[in-house]
């Protein structure tokens, strides 16, 4: 966002030029050989490992473990890419506290799990450094299948789909293939341009095509590619934004926190990037956490998340709320938007205090107001554009339906997670073959 008369507290270049790389330098370094060993040699390898439970995509993590421990990471990276494709940046943005390292032995007997999503990365990246790419096309089969939003789930499900053999068409409609790991994470998290690189390493398979600047409903109809392919895929994400619905959301000053992040992630030089002085963001998930934390590193002098809701009812991790704090964010529970205050611009931001009754929300009469030259809204995203003829069930796609596919965080079920989205792509992918071949 630019700084214009209507915003006089949103300015660029709030801290000394060196400090924006410090800042959004990667914020766990990666493991070296000598790391890895050591924590391999935490794990187990336990026979009934309940972390292959807990993983989305069914990775054998004792299997890759034990290869890295063995000094094969390449191996080990075969393992991890034969189940999630996008094993790269799930090493990254993967809530592993939560998932295969909260359910990890170790950690229910010390308290301390075998840190899986670095290890994960370690071999990744050592496989991808190296330019290897396990995997090669089966003998084409003469179908053709069109795969409609390059984010994790479309190209999960693009790649499984060319592995196969068949030829598969991805239109996006962003200038970059990536969906939400382009888009839509902090940028610490992935540094180095590293989804495009991964984006890039995934189509060296073959037989997938990528069109940029197409969408569907504005471009093609659902029912066109039902003609042309032989089978659809649709992992559209989710592109619209919840209202505040509180007065004063349309001031200058407020706006989505994915399109902040967005924004952020494609800028090259960071000191030109507006922030404000005093930020709210209002939210509870982990664009909530990854907007403040950024607004933070960017320069800005107070950052605040008000969340409606209690701190066990946050969607965003513990561990990400603690990164939260750590980085000088303040968490304020139960209070929700009532107005911005502003005269054109915000200025500060009203709240309620809440509390969870028997018949959901309730709002009390006692209020407070937060200083907010910024305010970031981070209170989820919608399905938009619907195509025509399918069923939604909970504001999202419901599938399969005829020849059309959905998966991602437009499909209805699971968590709206990279590693989730990258499962749903991969077995949509299966079934469509098994069908295609069956025909």
């Amino acid at each position: 966002m630019s700084n214009s008369p209507l915003t006089p507290g949103i300015v660029a270049g709030r801290l000394p030029p060196e400090a924006y790389a410090h800042n959004f330098g990667d914020h766990e370094p990666p493991f070296d050989r000598h790391e890895a060993r050591v924590a391999a040699d935490r794990c187990y390898f336990c026979h009934d490992a309940p972390c292959i439970t807990a993983c989305p995509t069914s990775i054998d993590i004792p299997l890759f473990i034990r290869q890295i421990a063995t000094g094969t990471p390449e191996a080990a990276a075969t393992t991890i890419w034969s189940q999630n494709i996008l094993g790269g940046i799930c090493a990254r943005v993967c809530p592993t506290e939560t998932l295969c390292e909260e359910a990890c032995v170790r950690e229910a007997a010390e308290g301390k799990p075998v840190e899986i999503g670095r290890l994960q990365r370690y071999a990744t990246d050592v496989a991808m450094g190296k330019g290897m790419h396990p995997f090669t096309r089966a003998a084409a089969t003469g179908k053709r299948v069109v795969v409609v939003g390059a984010g994790p789930a479309g190209l999960a499900c693009a790649h499984r789909l060319a592995m196969h053999g068949h030829d598969v068409v991805v239109l996006e409609r962003r200038a970059k293939a990536g969906g939400l790991n382009e888009y839509g994470i902090a940028s610490y998290k992935a540094t180095g341009g590293f989804a495009q690189r991964e984006v890039d390493w995934l189509l060296q398979i073959g037989g997938i095509e990528i069109r940029n600047g197409v969408e569907l409903g504005r471009d093609v109809t659902l029912a066109a590619l039902e003609a042309e392919y032989d089978a659809v895929f649709l992992g559209i994400g989710l592109a619209g934004m919840n209202a505040l619905r509180a007065v004063g959301e349309d001031l200058a000053g407020v706006r989505d926190a994915v399109d902040f992040i967005a924004e952020l992630r494609q800028t090259e030089d960071l000191s030109r990037l507006a922030v404000g002085r005093d930020v709210v963001v209002i939210g509870g998930g982990m664009t909530a956490v990854d907007a403040a934390v950024q607004a933070k590193l960017l320069g800005a002098e107070n950052v605040t998340i008000v969340y409606r809701r209690g701190q066990e009812k946050m969607s965003a991790s513990g561990y990400e709320q603690d990164h939260a704090a750590q980085a000088g964010v303040r968490i304020i529970h139960n209070a929700a938007p009532v107005r911005v205050l502003g005269n054109g611009s915000a200025e500060a931001v009203e709240f309620a205090y809440t509390s969870d009754g028997p018949n959901g929300l309730v709002l009390s009469s006692e209020t407070f107001t937060l200083k907010a030259d910024q305010v970031f809204k981070a209170i989820g995203q919608t399905l938009t554009g619907a195509p025509e003829g399918l069923a939604v069930a909970g504001g999202k796609l419901a599938g399969p339906s005829g020849k059309v596919w959905v998966g991602g965080d437009c499909a209805a079920g699971g968590e709206d997670l990279t590693v989730t989205a990258v499962a749903e792509g991969r077995d949509a992918a299966e079934a469509i073959h098994t069908i295609l071949l069956a025909g």
